[in-house]
Parts: structure tokens; C-alpha cells; sequence
């Protein structure tokens, strides 16, 4: 095959195999910025690559999913629950004949925009910044302005719309792939914290509500295949992706019992008001110290004002950098 035919084969590929209700590259609404077609790749192949390769994606591996600083290796990050998302998307997305390379990419994407200490941080910045701060807002602004030097991933309008979607409260996404993630965001955090609170022994498996354990199962494998197996079963070749209602009354059911007893409750927030206090510290040293803010970001204060400059950056922080800055800034040298 010659090399500028790969594309086109794979485009060509998508027409005859997979569902009517598939997004199809060939027919993506494109790009902020037009670009020449790649050879190889599809544009929502290229948009999963693209998001693979950026310094946002790597800062995952350090950012809390729940736990603070875990002890243990096992414990998951915001980078190995944005694979897990993939993975559960992938298969359905693989099972309802969509298009697993948009999927990927929105799933791979969704949580670029997570701040240090995860949704403790989140909630720091919505309080402190004279705007509202959400992560899937943030996590198209890093891809569309933040990234490469201040260039932006130029990602297609199908991806940009999946991110932009995935979280409650959102509208819905423009395609069936973006609703996918959307679900699988809920299965995988849901069934994989419980794995890490058993682990932290907050949690015992048996204290888990048997109602919602009878429908779905008693172990990770078994809710997980059972929720996937339910929206394959109700989703396929039908314009809506659903679980079947019993199904989906057990998981939210489930999800609450982890609000109620896990994210909400004192175990996992003892530490809560210090990671606060070290992101509102940070977002106002730098509103004092604008000059010590690294060049994109003091670009970024040029164009749309400090405020918003500082939020980018401290947004941008793992939880070590975040910290170690902190007492940086805060402690005397020899506590450091």
C-alpha cells in the first residue's frame, strides 16, 4: 500500500463497517486552525496522538484521583483512571461499532485540565478566582491554548466536544463516542475508588449496599462487566447509549453510597484544608509576584489578565510540585 493511501483505507474502512450512528473522520467538523491532512492517521487518530504526547497528559501520572499522597503503590493517580476510562470506553465503543479512535481520544483528554490534589483543588480555585473554574472547561483551554508554548493542540471540534461534556451537569455531547466517555468516567471512578478505599481500609466489601451489589455483582470485574454488558445490550444500534433501568438505579446507588462514605467523609478530607490552603496560598503569591510566573503564563496575564494567567498555572501543578513550592515560598530554609 503506498503510504498517502493509509488514510484514505481507514476512512474508507469507517463508511463500510462501522454503525450509521458512528462519527466518521472524514466527516469531522475540522479544526480552529485549518491543517494539512496527515497520511497515515485519521484526524481523530492524530488528535489521540497529539494528546498522548503533551506535557499535560505526562503531569497526570502525579495528580490525585482521591487519595492525598497514598502510601502504596497501587493506589490509583489521575493518569492510570484516565486509562481505565479509555479502557471501559474503548470496549464499548469497540461493541456498539463507534469509533474507537474518537473515543480514545476524548477518554485520553478528558481530565487535562485536573488540578493539584484533585477535586480539592478544583474547589479551591472556583472559590478564590473572580470566575467559575470546572476541570472540563479548563481541560480545553490546555488544549486549545495552553499547550505547545501557547499553540494549543488544535484538536478537532468532535474531541474538544466529548471533553467538554464529560462531567454532570454539562450538556450532552454532539456524538454517541462523547456520551460513551461521559458513562465511563461514572463506571470507572465509581468501581475502581472502591477498590482503593477497601485498600485504605475505609471501606470493607461488605459494607457495600446489597442492593446495588445483587444487581451488579460483589467484585470490581463483575460490576464493570455488568454495567458494559447492559449499555451494549440497550445501546446497540440505537441513537442514545443507556443502561438498562435496574441497572442504572443500582449504580447510582452505588455512586451515592461513595459520596455519603467515602468522598465526602472525614478519612479521605482530613487533609483536605491543607491542600486547600496551599492552592489558595500559591494563586495569591503569584497575583503579588507576576514577574516570577514562567513566560507563557505571564503572556497569558498580557492577553486575558492575571487572575486568569495564575489560575492556569497553579491549575497546571501536580501535587508534589504544588507542595514542594509551597514550602518554598513558606517555610524558613532549614525546614525545607
Amino acid at each position: 500500500m503506498e503510504l498517502e493511501n493509509c488514510r484514505s483505507f481507514t476512512e474508507q474502512m469507517e463508511h463500510r463497517c462501522l454503525s450509521p450512528y458512528a462519527a466518521l473522520s472524514d466527516q469531522s467538523r475540522g479544526r480552529s486552525r485549518p491543517e494539512e491532512k496527515c497520511q497515515i492517521r485519521t484526524d481523530f487518530a492524530r488528535d489521540r496522538d497529539r494528546i498522548i504526547h503533551c506535557n499535560a497528559f505526562r503531569r497526570l501520572k502525579q495528580k490525585t484521583q482521591v487519595f492525598l499522597s497514598p502510601q502504596g503503590d497501587h493506589y490509583r493517580t489521575r493518569l492510570t483512571h484516565t486509562l481505565e476510562v479509555s479502557q471501559i470506553a474503548r470496549t464499548i465503543a469497540r461493541a456498539l461499532r463507534l469509533n474507537e479512535d474518537l473515543t480514545e481520544a476524548i477518554s485520553l483528554g478528558h481530565d487535562l485540565g485536573h488540578t493539584p490534589f484533585g477535586h480539592i483543588g478544583e474547589r479551591a480555585l472556583n472559590e478564590i478566582a473572580p470566575f467559575s473554574f470546572a476541570h472540563p472547561a479548563q481541560s480545553i483551554r490546555v488544549a486549545e491554548k495552553l499547550e505547545r508554548d501557547g499553540k494549543g493542540l488544535n484538536l478537532t471540534y468532535e474531541v474538544k466536544n466529548g471533553i467538554a461534556a464529560h462531567s454532570t451537569g454539562k450538556p450532552d455531547a454532539d456524538t454517541l463516542e462523547g456520551k460513551v466517555v461521559e458513562l465511563s468516567d461514572k463506571i470507572a471512578y465509581v468501581n475502581h475508588d472502591i477498590e482503593d478505599a477497601i485498600r485504605a481500609g475505609i471501606l470493607r466489601e461488605e459494607e457495600l449496599p446489597y442492593d446495588s451489589t445483587y444487581v451488579l455483582g460483589r467484585t470490581k470485574s463483575e460490576r464493570i462487566t455488568t454495567i458494559i454488558s447492559s449499555i451494549i445490550t440497550q445501546s446497540f444500534e440505537q441513537p442514545e447509549i443507556k443502561m438498562e433501568e435496574e441497572v442504572w438505579k443500582a449504580h447510582m446507588h452505588l455512586r451515592q453510597f461513595m459520596f455519603d462514605y467515602v468522598y465526602l467523609t472525614s478519612p479521605v478530607n482530613a487533609e483536605e484544608q491543607k491542600a486547600k490552603h496551599i492552592v489558595q496560598c500559591l494563586y495569591r503569591h503569584f497575583l503579588e509576584h507576576q514577574k516570577q510566573l514562567p513566560k507563557l503564563y505571564q503572556k497569558v496575564a498580557q492577553e486575558e489578565g492575571s487572575d486568569r494567567a495564575v489560575c492556569d498555572y497553579v491549575a497546571s501543578m501536580t501535587d508534589g510540585y504544588a507542595a514542594n513550592l509551597y514550602k518554598e515560598l513558606y517555610l524558613p530554609k532549614f525546614f525545607v
